[in-house]
């Protein structure tokens, strides 16, 4: 039995395209091709299909084609642009900070003039690791120290290659500048070495581009190619060693008679172990992406055809995907229109997170640990090429009130390790319960990769901080915490007064004088973000000028 797809209630208002997984369970989601970003928040039910998209800070610079990542401390990285206003094959990298919402532009790796649509990959300590397109240098920034150092360096060019994290924590990449040679990081040796040869050609030669690749629920990476073959790896018992490939299915042809391929296509590991894929016709030819786009699931045998959705006109390239704390997945298609896939089944027990150790009593506002088994899931999931990267192997936290059935979800950071498949090991990651969560009993629940943990009880008690500030909040924050509607503010906190102390007149002007100014700097904040959504509108997307010369080459009228 397959998924079925389910359009957004409240669909983009651009043209959606890149997005990422932020660790308080909204989705970030890049205009395509532009410095405008938007967030999807899941409804008071946890419905991400009727969620609300608001407007987030924009980049600096346009970005098409790039390298990106979501920190352990809630940040997201992104870096170069094979097309960009700040240059094709930029080097320009920038980071964002979720809880400011601000960007900060960040210097490239020294002594890189491009870094381009350089494949990417968060490593399992947490730092990011970025190839170049133009040669075999690597580089690593370290998100803590704040810098670029260089990491080794590859047998060849990495252009267009798939990076694939693997439980044994080494990155492992079939070359697309080589091919079918593969190679493979040993973080423990800091050095890339052999990972030995695939029995089938998965990239297409004319253009070295290459599909999709993830781990699977069973330890081994599974690849699909432009070429419409694929293959399976299955890691060594010694993480130096090559490691074995087994060829996989073969795509069918579509209705026409051309193979199908994922020739740059984004691909997602489902919460049932099956691979969602997305692919359209391949002929072979280096220009050429054609359309339409189809989907199928990997079932770790075969290909399943399932239903598509209405956004898939256009060449599979096009498509991002992403994996939801729901086990739904997005996909956006670089149009106004955004569709989910409600995939079938359920995950198997053993590939759920677990809880160890997590707090009975929480108050609105503060932060807190918890501790678990597989809190990064057994696979970064989410899939493209060089092109794009939206991995979601890190923790989220969800809790469920039980009176309202609301669902919230807390900001989680400074998660223990980035490493997937980490089995009996106990890590952790540390939340903050937001200041709008109900309070009372609830049940709190770990979530990676769309599968959540078994729920475990806790109480959610009153807020300490309230937004948006108002009166009504004033009035709560400080007069619940002093047990009285007038107050004021003793070395240990709020201290109620009566009314008619000598000084509860001047209290109340000065309470007063609160409000006013918390309003005058809500209308001041509204003003500069209406100016800022204004510049970031202006400024045109970067645009992929081979895939329009080729657009434009199928719809010109010959001449006589």
């Amino acid at each position: 039995m397959t998924g079925n797809w389910i359009a957004l209630t409240n669909q983009p208002t651009f043209n959606a395209s890149t997005m990422l997984l932020m660790n308080d369970g909204r989705v970030m989601c890049q205009e395509s091709g532009g410095v405008r970003w938007w967030s999807l928040s899941p409804d008071i039910h946890g419905s991400y299909i009727n969620g609300a998209w608001q407007q987030l800070a924009p980049m600096a610079h346009t970005r098409l084609y790039y390298g990106s990542a979501v920190f352990a401390d809630g940040r997201v990285i992104v870096t170069g642009g094979e097309y960009s206003d700040a240059g094709d094959e930029t080097n320009s990298c920038e980071l964002y900070d979720p809880v400011l919402d601000q960007w900060t532009t960040i210097s490239p790796p020294a002594g890189w003039a491009e870094v381009g649509d350089g494949s990417s990959v968060l490593l399992p300590d947490g730092r990011y690791l970025t190839g170049n397109a133009s040669d075999a240098q690597t580089a690593i920034y370290d998100p803590v120290a704040g810098t670029w150092s260089a990491g080794p360096t590859m047998a060849g060019r990495s252009a267009e290659e798939t990076w694939v994290l693997m439980p044994d924590e080494t990155i492992l990449a079939p070359r697309c500048i080589g091919h079918p040679a593969a190679e493979k990081l040993v973080l423990a040796a800091n050095q890339w070495m052999s990972a030995g040869t695939l029995p089938v050609d998965l990239v297409e030669a004319a253009s070295a581009e290459i599909g999709p690749g993830m781990t699977l629920p069973d330890g081994r990476a599974f690849f699909l190619g432009a070429t419409g073959a694929s293959a399976l790896y299955t890691p060594p018992a010694i993480a130096s060693q090559p490691g074995t490939w087994s060829a996989g299915p073969t795509l069918p042809p579509d209705a026409n008679g051309l193979q199908l391929g994922a020739k740059d296509a984004p691909g997602c590991l489902l919460p049932n172990g099956n691979v969602l894929l997305a692919v359209g016709p391949v002929d072979g030819v280096k220009g050429h992406y054609l359309s339409p786009t189809t989907f199928y699931e990997f079932d770790g045998s075969g290909f399943i055809k399932v239903p598509d959705p209405a956004n898939v006109g256009g060449p599979p390239f096009t498509g991002r995907m992403m994996l939801l704390p729901t086990g739904e997945v997005l996909f956006a298609s670089g149009s106004a229109a955004m569709y989910a896939y409600r995939p079938s089944g359920a995950p198997q027990s053993v590939w759920q997170p677990s809880i160890t150790a997590a707090p009975s009593f929480a108050r609105r506002g503060s932060t807190y640990t918890l501790h678990g088994r597989q809190l990064n899931g057994l696979s970064q999931a989410v899939a493209y090429g060089d092109d794009a990267a939206s991995a979601t192997n890190y923790p989220l936290v969800r809790i469920r009130h039980l009176g309202s059935g609301r669902v919230t979800y807390c900001r989680t950071f400074d998660h223990s390790t980035m490493a997937i498949g980490t089995g009996a090991a106990v890590h952790s990651t540390n939340f903050t319960v937001p200041c709008t969560a109900p309070s009372g009993f609830c049940e709190l629940s770990v979530v990676v990769n769309g599968i959540a943990s078994a729920e475990t009880s806790m109480y959610v008690g009153p807020l300490r901080i309230f937004w948006p500030i108002d009166e009504a909040a004033i009035a709560y924050l400080f007069g619940s915490l002093a047990d009285g509607p007038l107050w004021v503010l003793g070395p240990n906190g709020p201290v109620p007064v009566d009314p008619q102390w000598r000084g509860a007149k001047e209290a109340a002007e000065a309470r007063a004088d609160i409000i006013r100014a918390i309003g005058r700097l809500q209308k001041l904040g509204a003003s500069a973000a209406a100016e800022r959504a204004e510049a970031a509108a202006g400024m045109p997307a970067a645009i992929d000028e081979d895939y329009a010369a080729f657009v434009k080459s199928q719809t010109a009228t010959p001449t006589e």
